[in-house]
């Protein structure tokens, strides 16, 4: 992993497990993110999932369609895990081993959604709202926003979205941290 320190954070540009394990490794498939330095403090971040086309049940809100292709999440770091938060996510993804606690959580369990990458970045200002915003475009209303007055934090593209994700935290002013997964 190539580390450099930028504005008193250890920046990673980007981390591929693609690179280090090959998809049939038990470790990518069951191993806990156990990389404390990639996630040392606060801040905002995206998931972005790769699915089919499916309806699922999401908690109270109900049941929802979704087109086949990918879907961006938008989350806040802030509490204090912090972007701990990240790795429970990757985790729940790989593991499938809790019940849902968050919206983004059933998508973590259902087996037509991927989590292929999380973008992040380091921050103790709430950027969620700003960095869904500027993502924007084709939603699921209401869906992970419950403490906010966003419209949705989840949006979806038919091709893969990292590069516009990645744009997204940059026209922010945040240093985008990739994680392929």
């Amino acid at each position: 992993m190539d580390f450099s320190e930028k504005n008193g954070y250890l920046e990673k540009s980007v981390y591929s497990e693609k690179n280090n394990y090959s998809k049939n490794n038990d470790y990518s498939k069951n191993n806990d993110y156990s990389e404390k330095d990639l996630f040392p403090g606060k801040g905002v971040y995206c998931l972005i999932f790769e699915n089919s086309a499916c309806k699922l049940e999401i908690g109270k809100k109900g049941e929802f369609s979704f087109s086949p292709g990918f879907h961006i999440y938008v989350g806040s770091a802030l509490g204090s895990g912090g972007l701990k938060r990240v790795q429970r996510h990757i985790n729940l993804s790989r593991k499938r081993d809790r019940n849902p606690k968050w919206h983004v959580d059933y998508l973590h369990l259902s087996p037509a959604f991927r989590l292929v990458s999380a973008v992040y970045a380091f921050t103790s200002e709430r950027f969620e709202c700003a960095l869904a915003s500027r993502i924007g475009g084709d939603s699921v209303y209401g869906f992970g926003c419950t403490d906010c007055t966003c419209s949705s934090h989840l949006f979806y593209r038919i091709k893969n979205p990292l590069s516009e994700v990645t744009e997204a935290f940059e026209a922010l002013g945040l240093s985008a941290l990739v994680l392929e997964l």
